[in-house]
């Protein structure tokens, strides 16, 4: 049957799986499984969230841009094959899913659940412990799903083990038609703040991050599985977090494209040994790395141990500054077949800036493309920039938008704003358009540091210590000073030694000296989530720490 109305992710799913069933669609460890496999044990676990009640309540006419009509489902887990298929399961029953940070405490995993009222949790048995400290503070009992592994944790009170639900769920229990306005709710990182529950229809994510893009405005699901069939599918590493936005768009992308997910082993940790040898089995063509904290390591054990990766023709870097030289050693390892891209976007926006390095090219820090959505404003918000124009403003993004943020009004109003007629997104990055049409990157407004009257962009000065070859990663906030307001600090992960006077003098070289930082921490690592983001609370303890001594 031809679907004529704009295709909800769940009937995409469907649609991809019907045109290519007998194809890979997931590697993880010994499980190979197909795309009929996949969509199968979707179709149990919908029929069974059904079955329990849960779905659409109201339709997404009847509410604000903040309002949730649905029940909500938390993905508790590691990188794994149960991720997709919750993901899809929940899509698929017109239950809204939300990832949850798997490094969270219980007194952060407690704001997270209360802010996002989950009806069903679905979790590793690893985290079990942490969210048994929870579940008892919550406003309603949630269905529990525990997934088993490695820990060895037994289920906990009333929780049902995942595979044997799925085994006994009936594959035909009635679930309702899918909207392409309901739910993908995404909750921002939080490393400034609270995070805070994105609320994307399913069409508009599809269409703005996730592969819809390629395809005309009218096109039906049954069309986007044919064009999966046409062609063999990318074959993707599915390295980084999928409770990360970006690691998230990356694993749907692949599954409603036909290509094949590969997870590696190891989940809890980047093992950047075991990410080759999973390329060089399967062949993949497509890379996805988190930054400096992924793209340094993997580069190391290119250049210490031999591969074949002739298969990558892409590697993409972002969700934190990555170095020229990383970069470049990146290339140089692959071959003369890869080209990478390092982009950058938010959870309200997706990628909307891209910067391409081909082998041999020098990489120009914090410089990138924009891409078809982005655009950038004034500081005052009132109108778009033209290229060389000299003012720092905002960078934004046109539609496809999220509706809003969950519960916050306020909040929504604020970053969707209608400039010059147009509903637009503004997460909080400075950029600035230069006379070429690039834009330049400066970084968030709450990581900006004003010195002596100067603003001084944190991300800037992390770049310009990146060049230094002793620097594994760095942090850079401003502290208060009598002097200055604030002053540039800087906690830096050191590989070498290097004393001060060094770091400030190779940074010189890409930055004006008031810019430079006035005192360096040296920590053994820069504490960050495991898609990369910086932990600024716990930064912020470790300068507190060395001004009172402690360190």
């Amino acid at each position: 049957m031809t679907r004529t109305r704009r295709p909800s992710v769940a009937d995409l799913s469907r649609a991809v799986a019907q045109a290519v069933p007998a194809r890979e669609a997931i590697v993880h460890r010994s499980l190979r499984r197909t795309y009929g496999e996949l969509q199968d044990r979707v179709e149990r676990l919908a029929g069974l969230l059904a079955a329990r009640g849960l779905g659409a309540h109201r339709e997404r006419a009847e509410l604000q841009g903040h309002e949730s009509g649905q029940d909500h489902l938390a993905l508790y887990l590691h990188n794994g094959p149960e991720y997709p298929e919750a993901n899809l399961a929940a899509f698929a029953a017109r239950v809204a899913p939300f990832n949850v940070n798997y490094r969270y405490t219980a007194a952060e995993l407690h704001k997270l659940l209360a802010d996002g009222r989950p009806a069903a949790i679905v979790y590793h048995a690893a985290f079990a412990p942490t969210l048994a400290q929870v579940l008892g503070s919550l406003e309603t009992e949630p269905l529990l799903l525990q997934v088993a592994d490695d820990s060895g944790n037994p289920l906990l009170p009333g929780a049902l083990d995942y595979e044997q639900s799925l085994a006994t769920a009936p594959r035909d229990w009635p679930t309702p038609a899918s909207d392409p306005d309901d739910l993908y709710v995404i909750y921002t990182g939080g490393t400034t703040g609270m995070p805070k529950g994105t609320l994307w229809g399913q069409h508009d994510i599809w269409r703005a991050v996730i592969g819809g893009a390629a395809f005309p405005a009218n096109v039906t699901a049954d069309q986007v599985g044919a064009a999966a069939a046409a062609g063999p599918g990318r074959r993707i590493l599915g390295a980084a977090p999928f409770m990360h936005g970006a690691g998230g768009w990356q694993m749907l992308g692949t599954l409603l494209s036909g290509g094949l997910l590969a997870i590696p082993d190891v989940v809890h940790r980047l093992d950047a040994a075991g990410l080759c040898v999973l390329i060089e089995r399967e062949r993949l063509d497509s890379v996805a790395l988190i930054g400096e904290a992924f793209a340094r390591p993997v580069a190391e054990e290119l250049e210490r141990n031999s591969y074949d990766l002739s298969s990558v023709r892409a590697v993409t870097v972002g969700g934190g500054a990555t170095s020229p030289g990383t970069k470049e050693r990146l290339l140089a390892a692959l071959g003369e077949q890869a080209v990478l891209a390092d982009g950058a976007g938010s959870t309200e926006t997706g990628r909307v800036i891209q910067g391409d390095l081909a082998p041999g090219e020098k990489a120009e820090p914090g410089v990138f493309t924009l891409l078809p959505r982005a655009c950038v404003l004034d500081f005052a918000r009132r109108r778009m920039l033209e290229p060389g124009e000299e003012e720092i403003g905002w960078l934004a993004a046109r539609a496809p938008l999220p509706f809003g943020y969950l519960d916050d009004p306020a909040k929504s109003e604020a970053t969707f704003p209608v400039v010059a007629g147009e509903r637009v997104a503004v997460p909080g990055d400075l950029a600035q358009l230069r006379g070429d049409g690039k834009l330049v990157l400066r970084g968030r407004e709450a990581m900006t540091i004003n010195s002596g009257g100067e603003k001084i962009f944190a991300e800037e000065v992390e770049r310009a210590l990146l060049t230094h070859p002793a620097v594994g990663d760095v942090l850079v906030l401003g502290r208060p000073s009598e002097r200055w307001g604030q002053e540039v600090v800087a906690l830096v992960r050191l590989d070498e030694q290097a004393d001060d006077e060094e770091l400030r003098g190779r940074a010189a070289e890409q930055i004006a000296r008031y810019k430079l930082p006035k005192a360096f921490v040296r920590v053994l690592e820069i504490r960050r989530s495991p898609a990369g983001k910086a932990d600024y609370a716990w930064a912020r303890s470790a300068l507190a720490a060395v001004a009172e001594g402690k360190s």
